[in-house]
């Protein structure tokens, strides 16, 4: 059951893909049914288990709230899907920390993602309006702390799917910022979207345990 909530997931990405340009009612629909399918699959796998699966779970359906958020139009709509993903990211830290953390592998990931943000930010935040630059600077910060504390797991559990979904989480808000705030267009949800929905699959499969 869990492979085929998954491929529910993969099908309803790429009819997002396809609608998106035409039918954005419908796209967004299917972008839903999409983010439904990898919270099914945290389910399935047994996730409400243990407290580690149960924060991933929650970091899944506020990402589920976010996805919505983010299918309406407007500066509104786009800060409350700012904080939910936010919020979400403060449940996978949880999840983390409460999985394990490797001193190694936490001091290690803390040096990569320093190095990201200190090139990310100066290519970033000059294209942030003064009302969007405390948000959007939180939400970097919040985001980094998933991705040091998922490699700090890495280093504690072994489980190359908590790393790995995290960094594509990561790599497809970068997508994400440019749509928002540098270069618009519709490359940017192609090569974006596949890489967060294969990034939430990791983690709610890797929920289970």
């Amino acid at each position: 059951m869990g492979w085929l909530a998954a491929f529910v997931t993969v099908a309803a990405t790429g009819l997002t893909l396809v609608l998106e340009p035409d039918t954005p009612e419908r796209s967004r629909l299917t972008k839903m049914v999409a983010s439904t399918g990898f919270i099914a699959v945290a389910v399935i796998v047994r996730a409400l288990d243990t407290p580690f699966g149960t924060f991933v779970l929650i970091g899944l359906v506020l990402s589920w709230a976010g996805d919505l958020l983010l299918t309406y139009r407007g500066d509104r709509a786009f800060l409350l899907g700012l904080v939910s993903f936010l919020l979400g990211h403060v449940a996978y830290v949880i999840a983390f920390v409460v999985r394990g953390q490797s001193p190694g592998w936490l001091i290690a990931g803390l040096i990569v993602t320093g190095i990201l943000a200190i090139v990310i930010a100066p290519w970033l935040l000059p294209h942030v309006g003064d009302a969007m630059r405390a948000p959007v600077i939180a939400y970097m910060a919040v985001i980094s702390a998933m991705l040091v504390t998922a490699a700090g797991t890495q280093g504690a559990a072994s489980d190359w799917r908590l790393l790995m979904g995290a960094g594509l989480f990561y790599v497809s808000d970068i997508y994400v910022a440019r749509d928002r705030f540098v270069t618009p267009g519709r490359i940017n949800r192609l090569a974006g979207l596949p890489l967060y929905y294969a990034g939430q699959l990791l983690l709610a499969w890797a929920a289970g345990g």
